[in-house]
């Protein structure tokens, strides 16, 4: 009798447990504990990615979905700004050297080449090169142009067709030193989908003008281009495409009548609408990036859109970090004091109806009451963990320098910080040593940037921040390595012990600042309804989901754990109008992204 591995070269493994680790779409394996047989099945899907900083239409796009770059686009008017994707969150990026619309961008997210796009009064022949920093000026198109069809990298690209005004049909190659002529398009168009290299590349779909909009798809082989039988499914321009020129995806566009969300795949052949699946949303002038016909990114779109979508062919099932409900406050209030971790937290003080004495405990499920504050207040500099925990300053009104200790069981009056303070940060291990900074002398009054250290036993005044400001987040394991985030114009500052060093700006001011981790990884919450949470890697900062809840620009005042960025952390909270009106208890807690295999048992008998 055959077996299975003289039949088909291999054998069935019979294994305990179902294997965790990435194995081959097919992939058939005995589990002896079930007495099952299983096997890993690809599946396809989009799903929501991570906003844009800046939302926008007709921008540049590149890259692939783990690396992506977009430069460029529409928002009231052509913009300058660049911005990257690592996977998970969207980062600025240098501006363009040229601000426009209807570019079109070629190469990866570290070397990458922009040309053309309009910006009033016309069609622009300019070309950029970036090198994962800074754009530079390279040698003018030829022929100014928008939305035609891109390929290739920055040292070798093409780019077929587009609109000045009216349709074109030209090619123009870039050597990495000039452009010269190619051979032209066999039909002229504009908002032409384009992937592929420079002598291997795809262009499918666009606007003829009058009449109308095509299905056809273009091959170029580095010579010549030639006319596809195989022409997309749904007659279109303005999508997003991207690939190879043997396994592209095309998405979304405008099919002369109608925004569509439609999804085609190619397989160097033929176009296959992959409908019922489709965007969440139609998208027109959109982009998007990907390596091939089983990845990619959808990013921006008309009218500015802020939203992105992933799109994923494969074994595992991927689950995006999100925001979900944990267990409420017992009493609402914003301005609070947050420490510790999501499954060992502690909330202290705060507004809501009054400034409140009022302190609990959380176990990653629910809040409990703990003991009491000694003195009542809002917006104190707060540090720690559950258990040794430094709460300084706040407003009573006015601003105070009440400081005390929390050691799990109760509070216990210190010291007094050598300064007034409200809304200020925290950093360090807790009543034990910490850093209090930052914060207001009282309502209306100056903002400091104060700074001093608790070493267990009495205070020591630091160096100052370089920015007086209130409202602002603090993050630091320790007192030496804290950081400062937020306020209104949104600075960054790092202390080291002696000295705080500005860095990088978060992309959206928060007022008040709120989140918490440490100087290499923190969270800070969202500042105002329609925008992002955002997470510090020690460089820069990123977009992060959105909380579930909208709220004023006063936002929610909590505390994030100590690996915010990769890990798990939550905020709690906050008010939804301008305060003391409407404080909120609610908590979300976010859970990050996470990779399974999507195994199936098969039917046997």
């Amino acid at each position: 009798m055959s077996t299975y591995r003289k039949i088909h070269g291999r054998s069935i493994q019979a294994v305990t447990t179902d294997p965790s680790e990435t194995v081959a779409e097919g992939q058939v394996w005995y589990n002896s504990s079930s007495d099952t047989f299983k096997s890993v099945v690809a599946i396809e899907a989009w799903t929501s990615g991570a906003a844009l900083i800046s939302g926008r239409a007709s921008a540049g796009g590149n890259g692939i979905q783990t690396a992506a770059l977009m430069c460029g686009g529409y928002t009231t008017a052509g913009v300058a700004s660049t911005e990257e994707y690592g996977g998970s969150s969207w980062t600025a990026g240098g501006d363009l050297n040229t601000g426009r619309y209807a570019l079109k961008s070629a190469g990866t997210q570290t070397a990458a080449l922009a040309f053309g796009g309009y910006m009033p009064p016309g069609y622009v022949t300019v070309t950029e090169s970036y090198n994962g920093t800074s754009w530079t000026n390279a040698p003018a198109l030829n022929t100014g142009r928008s939305s035609g069809s891109p390929a290739g990298t920055y040292t070798a690209a093409l780019y077929a067709g587009g609109g000045n005004p009216s349709t074109i049909n030209n090619s123009e190659e870039y050597d990495g030193s000039s452009w010269s002529e190619g051979n032209n398009l066999n039909t002229s168009r504009t908002g032409i989908g384009g992937s592929g290299l420079q002598t291997a590349a795809l262009a499918a779909g666009g606007e003829l003008g009058p009449p109308g909009y095509t299905a056809a798809t273009e091959l170029y082989d580095g010579t010549s281009w030639t006319t596809s039988p195989g022409t997309l499914n749904v007659i279109k321009g303005g999508q997003g495409q991207s690939g190879t020129q043997t396994s592209s995806l095309a998405y979304g566009g405008y099919t002369g009548t109608a925004v569509t969300a439609a999804t085609e795949s190619w397989d160097g052949t033929s176009w296959t609408n992959l409908s019922p699946l489709v965007m969440a949303v139609g998208r027109n002038a959109t982009q998007g990036a990907g390596a091939d016909s089983t990845s990619a990114i959808c990013f921006g779109g008309d009218p500015q859109k802020k939203d992105t979508e992933e799109y994923t062919k494969s074994a595992n099932v991927i689950t995006a970090g999100a925001y979900a409900s944990g267990g409420s406050l017992n009493t609402a209030r914003y301005a609070v004091g947050g420490f510790g971790t999501q499954t060992a937290g502690l909330a202290a003080g705060g507004y809501g109806p009054d400034r409140s004495v009022n302190s609990e405990e959380y176990n990653g499920t629910s809040w409990s009451e703990g003991n009491n504050l000694n003195n009542a207040g809002e917006g104190g500099g707060a540090a720690g963990t559950q258990t040794n925990a430094a709460y300084g300053g706040r407003g009573a009104p006015p601003a105070t320098n009440y400081f005390e200790g929390y050691d799990g069981t109760s509070w216990t009056s210190l010291t007094n910080l050598p300064h007034n303070m409200w809304y200020g940060g925290g950093a360090g291990v807790g009543y034990t040593s910490c850093l209090i900074f930052g914060g207001a002398t009282g309502p209306g009054a100056s903002q400091t940037g104060n700074t001093d250290y608790w070493n267990g036993s009495s205070w020591t005044e630091q160096p100052s921040m370089n920015t007086a400001r209130s409202n602002i987040g603090g993050a630091g394991a320790t007192y030496n390595a804290a950081l400062a985030f937020g306020s209104t114009d949104g600075k960054t500052e790092s202390f080291n012990g002696s000295s705080w060093t500005e860095v990088g700006d978060m992309l959206y001011g928060s007022t008040p600042g709120s989140g918490g981790g440490t100087q290499t990884d923190a969270a800070a919450g969202q500042p105002a309804a329609g925008v992002t949470t955002q997470v510090w890697n020690g460089t820069n900062w990123a977009t992060a989901p959105a909380l579930g809840t909208s709220f004023s620009p006063h936002g929610k005042r909590g505390y994030s754990c100590f690996s915010p960025g990769a890990g798990t952390h939550m905020f709690f909270g906050g008010t939804v109008t301008t305060p003391p009106a409407a404080a909120i208890a609610n908590t979300e807690e976010f859970t990050p992204e996470t990779t399974a295999l999507n195994v199936k048992t098969l039917t046997q008998s």
